[in-house]
């Protein structure tokens, strides 16, 4: 018998008693293979990855070289019959999947580990720079993904498809999900009369940044703001706030300014369900140096600028929280699969270790929590049973 095998006859199935709650979720995804040709079956394979990508895998070899390691963990949850695939097989059946399917699947399984309705929902894109691919001429994937802000958790993502951007991806990503009773902010690109439609249409509320793409808008309400600014405010019906923030000899002040009064801006643009307008004013003093920005943003909420403050603050929790977790913790940069479906079903598993990582308790940091999954087996099977 190979190495890594064992006698199917042999397995007794009353002693995987440990489940995971993930697989279940999974369990309707299409498997591609020929049914008598599957030497693997896919919930070993998904179990086998996250694992894996939760103890520091970051391709397919290590994923591999972790299945050789652990297989006697493996066994807790799933047979393992015929031991793990090579990382050439590996990379082959997850490349295969469909990328649009597991992240449906991922929407599920996530919806069901926040247990609690979702309150800001940042909306973001990102780039995998080492996807590319020099043969073909293909250019590097980038994921769009849905953030809770306020639980630090990725709800979804989709794959920018090939020649198109984040305009088409956004209402795909938002038709996946559940978001009634959300607030949901997207940057410039995603400043759109269909997307503020379709999230009104879900029962859902948004904050949008506003840039020149939305020319004529941008244009009346910037020109507005500034003859109101000059007076004072005086002629329409505001509030505002202040937030100032110091740390490594840096000074952040940010003035928010919300107009409640737009009565006059609908009847010139009938933008679908706006209800106010907020000025953000942000001044940077980095020793001798002052950097100032002035941004604006259109809302469907009825708000005060102290409510609506923090919620544009929170948009970029998606930055920080996010982003740079991927990059500098599963160094999402440097990842080089690139084959087919590889990539975008490998950011979902990352995703999902990510959520996993987050909601693990403790107050240890992420980091620390990844290398504890490393070594500690105990450790590492709690994340994935719960």
């Amino acid at each position: 018998m190979a190495e890594g095998t064992v006698d199917k006859a042999a397995v007794d199935f009353a002693t995987i008693g440990e489940t995971t709650v993930f697989l279940h979720h999974f369990k309707d995804l299409p498997d591609p293979r020929q049914r008598g040709k599957v030497t693997y079956p896919l919930d070993e394979v998904l179990l086998l990855c996250l694992l894996a990508v939760l103890a520091g895998a970051e391709g397919f070899c290590d994923i591999t070289r972790f299945g050789e390691k652990k297989i006697e963990l493996l066994r807790r949850f799933r047979p393992f019959c015929d031991g793990t695939p090579s990382h050439d097989h590996l990379g082959d059946i997850i490349a295969t999947l469909d990328a649009k399917a597991f992240q449906r699947c991922f929407v599920a399984w996530v919806a069901a580990l926040t247990g609690a309705p979702v309150d800001t929902l940042a909306i973001d894109g990102k780039t995998v720079r080492r996807s590319y691919q020099k043969k073909g001429g293909k250019e590097p994937i980038h994921m769009v993904s849905a953030f809770a802000a306020r639980q630090r958790l990725v709800l979804g993502q989709v794959k920018v498809a090939e020649k198109s951007n984040e305009i088409v991806a956004i209402p795909a990503l938002l038709e996946m999900m559940a978001i009634e009773g959300a607030i949901v902010t997207i940057d410039a690109m995603g400043c759109q009369r269909d997307i503020a439609k379709q999230i009104l249409a879900k029962k859902a509320d948004y904050v949008l940044a506003l840039k020149g793409n939305q020319g004529t808008l941008h244009d009346d309400i910037k020109l507005f703001v500034d003859e109101q600014n000059a007076n004072g405010f005086k002629d329409t019906e505001i509030s505002q706030y202040q937030t100032v923030d110091g740390d490594h000899g840096r000074i952040e002040t940010r003035n928010y300014t919300a107009i409640h009064d737009v009565e006059w801006l609908q009847e010139r643009h009938n933008w679908p369900g706006l209800q106010g307008v907020v000025m953000v004013e942000s001044t940077r003093e980095i020793g001798d140096k002052i950097e100032r920005e002035t941004r604006f943003y259109i809302t469907s909420l009825v708000l005060l600028a102290s409510a609506l403050g923090p919620i544009i603050r929170g948009h970029w929790a998606v930055e920080n929280s996010l982003h740079w977790v991927m990059d500098m913790l599963f160094r999402d940069d440097e990842c080089r699969i690139r084959t087919n479906h590889a990539p975008a079903n490998f950011t979902t598993l990352k995703h999902m270790a990510h959520n996993l990582i987050r909601k693990a308790p403790g107050k240890d940091s992420m980091r620390l929590k990844r290398k504890v999954a490393a070594w500690d087996d105990e450790f590492l099977a709690s994340l994935i049973a719960a």
